[in-house]
This record gives structure tokens, sequence and C-alpha cells, in this order.
């Protein structure tokens, strides 16, 4: 299937609600849309079983709606849901040592960092500490899928995460934004062969769950 026939797919859905939660989500809350046209922010092709999942996101949320489709044999809908915003990354920390000092330590480019005693982006003061990040799958995806994405990341260069590790305060971080609809919000599942890659970088892992929206009526 094509962007513009799921697309196609996904906006029918949106307007005539043949879904229930489709009709539920789209009383409490309101879409994004871009020149009179449905935003898609992501079309995932990666599950094994070949259904995808289209990314839309919600006005004034970090949540999504997403809506599944198998491709065949024939185009449909299997399934209306939420899927939270999540954010998963390493982080690296220091109170002694400069952004250029921790960078140095690997061979992997950091996605973002300052250094202690620069000027805060947002807030007033200085930052009193380093900090060197990575994030090699910022789009929206499932947890599993970003934390084997930044293991394959990680695993290019293990000593020099594991010096990171070793010298700063290293860790993997996990930020997670759910739709609060009915309470009920889930949570990430970590398979045993995340864990031995986890384990042989020396890693832990961190998770900040927050739940947004408003509840279903």
């Amino acid at each position: 299937m094509t962007d513009i026939e799921i697309i196609q797919i996904c906006t029918e859905e949106v307007e005539q609600k043949n879904w229930g939660v489709t009709e539920q989500f789209l009383d409490i809350h309101s879409l994004v849309y871009e020149a009179g046209k449905l935003k898609i922010e992501r079309i995932d092709r990666d599950n094994p079983d070949g259904t995808l999942i289209a990314y839309i996101p919600v006005r004034d949320e970090r949540f999504y709606l997403a809506i599944y489709v198998k491709a065949n044999p024939d185009p449909e809908i299997v399934g209306v849901g939420t899927e939270p915003y999540q954010s998963v990354y390493f982080r690296a920390t220091s109170k002694t040592l400069d952004f250029d000092q921790l960078s140095c330590l690997t061979k992997l480019k950091p996605t973002s960092g300052w250094s202690k005693g620069e000027m805060r982006k947002i807030g007033k003061g200085e930052y009193d500490f380093t900090s060197l990040e990575f994030l090699p799958n910022p789009e929206p995806d499932e947890f599993e899928d970003k934390l084997n994405n930044l293991l394959d990341f990680l695993e290019q260069d293990e000593e020099g995460i594991k010096k990171l590790v070793e010298m700063s305060d290293g860790y993997i971080q996990v930020a997670m934004i759910f739709h609060n609809g009915n309470t009920m919000l889930g949570g990430p599942h970590i398979s045993t062969n995340a864990i031995k890659r986890m384990n042989a970088l020396n890693l832990e892992i961190d998770f900040d769950l927050y739940a947004n929206g408003k509840y279903f009526k």
C-alpha cells in the first residue's frame, strides 16, 4: 500500500467514525490538520505481521491516535487506539567533565547536550552539570522498537559506552506520555534479549511516565 492509500483510509475513518473508539476519542480531542488535510506523523511498516500503524498527532497533546491497517489481501482497518509519545535515549551526565571531554569517550556523535556552566535553554541560571544525549529514533514508534534501535546504535561503540558509564552517570532514559482516557495506561515490555544487551553495556534504565488528555465520556 502506498502512503496516499493509507492516508485516504485513515481520513475516511476519521470522517465516518466507523470504529467506536474513533468516535469516543474525537468526542474529547481534535486531530492535527495541515493545509486542510489530516496530518500523519509516521506510517510504521516494520511490524512482522504486516500490520501498518498510522500515527496521527492530537492537537495540544503529545500522544497519538493510532490506526492499524492490514494491507493484504484487501486493505482494511483492523484496530484503532492511542499510542503514547515515547522518547528512549542514552544519557550521560557529569559534575566534573565538560561536553567535549564526555564526547571524546565515544566514537558516536551526540544528538544534544551541554556543559556545566552554560546558560539554561529553558528557565534561568546555569546548568550545574554536563549532559550528553544520544537519540537515534525520535519519530513515533513502539517502545520495543525504540529500545532495540537505541541498543543497535550504542553497540556500534561498546567500549566507548562502557567508558561513559564508568566515568559519568550513563544510563538509558525513557519518557512516555500516555492518553489518560480510562486510567488504564498499560506499560513497557522489556524482552530477555534486551535485558542481556543492556547488561553487556552495564546499562541501567530509568522511566518517567506521564498521563495527559481528557477522560472518555
